[in-house]
Parts: structure tokens; C-alpha cells; sequence
């Protein structure tokens, strides 16, 4: 469990952060040792008991946040709360509690005022963060969680090295070497002329093009370059005896510049439609948010109303054990009004522990529940996100295609922009030396 905190004042602010809308579900759990029954009264009680002292951080501010996809009951919050009080030399001070629960996880808020009534004066808060963050690896060792790391490496990619120029080649772009030769082959073996062999290229994606000495080559659609001798495994001159000279073919820089041009409006057609179906999705997927929220918000509602009135039966019921009148009073003489009173606690605390368990029930089942959209809108955001990547490298592909001197200045810019590690920082000649001391 991470536990962030800090010594802040504004209570009214404090207040309205800790109440705030944006999360589904604000549950005020605890108000102890304020008149007020409200969170922002309780605040402003601490910060008027200030006004004695010269404090102006007087409250400390605690957050108690598990781990994603951990469960953690009221009772493990309210015991990791109570170590970090004592820890904190806070035991008795005033608090309040605040529980949060937005997208699928549950958190906790704790306020505490460093206000001592006694002395009138603020309680030291020393190396608290020290002391947090070993209560936080503690509580992570006793429920069992991983440890957080500070860094995580990316999974690393295939590390194969090919030998093979043309395999290499082919990962850049995702294809087969073998099927990029049988393209090739196949529009080899129906063209019977110069005129038919670039069309049945290009029905296969491929642009027939003039590569250096006059040889014969294809381009994909990513603008990649393969020899059509080597592909077919055949001498150039057999090529020139059936297509005749390349010269009329376009340079394997005018092939790309045709390539780019017919490419780049596509690619920005499917960007405009990659977020047009991102923003209807995440629309969609917020309304059905808000619906399964208000529907737990009126479930939980409901749940609290029934859980009020078993408790009040169930109090009444216990009151109603006991005798009045001279029967009542002769119960206290034999003891039997103290018996009764020990059964009465024993129960009410037993029905208390069976509330609790039946609340955090019901919470970490709606919780699931919100846990699945959320996590389906998730896997949406991430695709779009590798989608709209793709979509981006592929444009600033072809746009490097299309105006490739443009592409180098532009390169070479960034490359000048950016200052050298290498180069040293020019001293400060305004600084004075750390060898100069002053004169007497």
C-alpha cells in the first residue's frame, strides 16, 4: 500500500478536494474528535484552533493507496491507518477519513489536525516520509504483494540477426521474402510484354522503376526497393530481352514520389477516421459509465437503508431484554441486568463486523463490475494509440518519400539544433570561483 503524505493548510479546500464529484463514489467514514458532523465543519474546526497558535500547516494529510487489482477491506484499511498514527506521533489527534472509489479501485484519505488542545501547540512531524514509506514496504510484505520497482524494463523485441539482405528487409515491413518473390515471379510468368508486366506488378502492389545502370526493380507500397534479376533469379540481359531498356521507366526517386503522393491522402483519411471512431467509442463507453454508476449509487443506497433498519430492530430487540419497573430492578440485584447488558455488546459487535463484511461485499462486487468497462475501454485507448502510431510513422514515412530534401534539412537541422553531450558548459564568468575567498 503507497501512503503519500504532507502537512497543508486550507481546509476549505482541503474539503472540497476530498469531496469532489469527479470520483463515482465519496464516502465520509470517520469524523473523530470535531463538534461538526461534516467534513468541511470538522476542517474548519482545526483550522479555527489553529488561529491560537502560529501554525499554518496545521493538518497532515494522508492517502492510503493498494496496489491495482488488490482487494483491501475497510478493516486493513483502518489498521494500516492506525500504524501510520502511531508512527506518526498523531495518536489522539483529531481525524477524518475519506474514502474514494473512482474507475476500479478503492483508496483511502486521512486528515489529521497537528493542533495539540493540551499545549496549544502543532505536533513535530519528523522524517515522516522515511517512516511512511517503511510502513508502506511493510504492509506490502504481510499481504503479499510485489514490491513496486522504480523502473521496468519494455520487453524486448526478436533479437534474431538475418544474415539474408533480403529477409532483412522484409521484417522492416512486416512481409514474407518468400512471398515477395512469388509476387514478383507470378506477374513475371503472365507478362508477355513490357506493357503487361508493370500492371501485373501493380496489381500485386508493386511499381515497376529504373534503378541505377539501367537495371530493373520494383518498389512496394513503403517505398522498399527490390532488384526484379535477383527476385527471379535471372541475368538482367534476360530481362532486357523481354521488357527491352528501362530508360523510359520512371527513377526509383519518381516512383517514390508517385507512391507517396497516392499513399499520403489515404493515410490521412484513415487517421480522420481512426478519431472519429476513438471519440464515438469513448462517448459511448462514458455513457455507459455514468448509467452503471448511478445504478450503484442507487443500489448502495438502498443497501445502506436496509442495513439502517435491521440495525434499528436489532437494537430495539436488545433494549427490549431488558425487565423494568421492580422486575428491572431486582435483574440489577442478581446481576442479571450486567449479563444481559455483555450479551447486548457481544452481539452488537458481532452484527457490526457482519455489516462491514456485507458493505465490503457489495462494494468489491461493484467495483468488478465498473473494473470490466473500464478495462474494455482501456484495451480500446491502447489500440488506438498503436493504431494512430502506426498511422503517424507511416505518413511522416511517405512524406520523407515525397520530399526527401526537405527530409535530410530537416533532419540535419534537428541534428545541429541539439547541443553536443560532449561539449562542456561554458563557465560562468559572473560566478565567483569556488577557490576565492574573501579578503579580510
Amino acid at each position: 500500500m503507497i501512503l503519500n503524505g504532507n502537512q497543508r493548510g486550507g481546509a476549505k479546500e482541503l474539503a472540497m478536494h476530498l469531496l469532489k464529484e469527479e470520483n463515482e463514489h465519496v464516502e465520509v467514514h470517520q469524523l473523530r474528535g470535531f463538534v461538526s458532523q461534516n467534513l468541511v465543519g470538522a476542517l474548519n474546526e482545526a483550522y479555527a484552533i489553529s488561529k491560537e497558535t502560529k501554525c499554518r500547516r496545521f493538518v497532515y494529510s494522508l492517502s492510503l493507496n493498494p496496489p491495482p487489482n488488490e482487494w483491501v477491506s475497510i478493516a486493513d484499511f483502518e489498521k494500516a491507518l492506525e500504524q501510520a498514527e502511531q508512527r506518526l506521533g498523531l495518536t489522539g489527534q483529531p481525524r477524518a477519513i475519506v474514502f474514494h472509489e473512482k474507475e476500479q479501485r478503492r483508496h483511502c484519505h486521512v486528515v489529521w489536525s497537528r493542533i495539540d488542545i493540551q499545549t496549544m501547540k502543532a505536533i513535530q512531524l519528523s522524517h515522516d516520509h522515511p517512516k511512511l514509506k517503511t510502513l508502506s514496504r511493510e504492509l506490502f510484505l504481510e499481504h503479499g504483494w510485489t514490491l513496486p520497482r522504480g523502473l521496468v524494463n519494455s520487453q524486448e523485441r526478436d533479437a534474431k540477426n538475418f544474415t539474408l539482405a533480403e529477409w532483412q528487409q522484409a521484417k522492416r515491413i512486416g512481409k514474407d521474402p518468400r512471398q515477395i518473390k512469388s509476387a514478383i515471379q507470378e506477374a513475371w510468368a503472365i507478362a508477355d510484354s513490357k506493357a503487361v508486366f508493370p500492371q501485373a506488378l501493380q496489381q500485386r502492389g508493386y511499381v515497376l522503376a529504373r534503378g541505377d545502370k539501367g537495371r530493373f526493380v520494383a518498389l512496394d507500397g513503403h517505398g522498399e526497393v527490390y532488384a526484379i534479376a535477383r527476385q527471379l533469379d535471372v541475368k538482367t540481359k534476360a530481362i532486357r530481352e523481354k521488357l527491352g531498356e528501362a530508360d523510359t521507366l520512371p527513377s526509383v526517386e519518381e516512383a517514390k514520389q508517385q507512391i507517396a503522393s497516392h499513399m499520403l491522402p489515404l493515410i490521412q483519411q484513415f487517421q480522420a477516421e481512426l478519431r472519429a471512431k476513438a471519440k464515438h467509442h469513448k462517448s459511448v463507453a462514458k455513457q455507459e459509465m455514468l448509467a452503471l454508476v448511478e445504478k450503484q449509487r442507487a443500489e448502495r443506497k438502498a443497501f445502506l437503508q436496509k442495513l439502517a433498519e435491521r440495525q434499528q430492530q436489532e437494537a430495539l430487540a436488545r433494549q427490549a431484554r431488558f425487565r423494568s419497573g421492580v422486575m428491572g430492578f431486582w435483574d440489577k440485584l442478581r446481576g442479571t441486568h450486567k449479563r444481559i447488558q455483555q450479551e447486548n455488546e457481544r452481539e452488537a459487535a458481532l452484527a457490526k463486523q457482519r455489516d462491514q463484511q456485507e458493505k465490503d461485499r457489495l462494494i468489491a462486487e461493484q467495483l468488478s463490475q465498473r473494473k470490466v468497462t473500464l478495462e474494455q475501454l482501456k484495451t480500446h485507448q491502447q489500440q488506438y494509440r498503436e493504431n494512430q502510431l502506426g498511422l503517424n510513422q507511416d505518413k511522416a514515412h511517405f512524406e520523407k518519400l515525397k520530399n526527401p530534401d526537405l527530409a535530410t534539412l530537416r533532419d540535419q537541422f534537428m541534428k545541429t539544433a541539439q547541443p553536443s553531450r560532449k561539449q562542456g558548459k561554458e563557465p560562468d564568468r559572473n560566478k565567483p570561483s569556488r577557490d576565492w575567498t574573501p579578503s579580510r
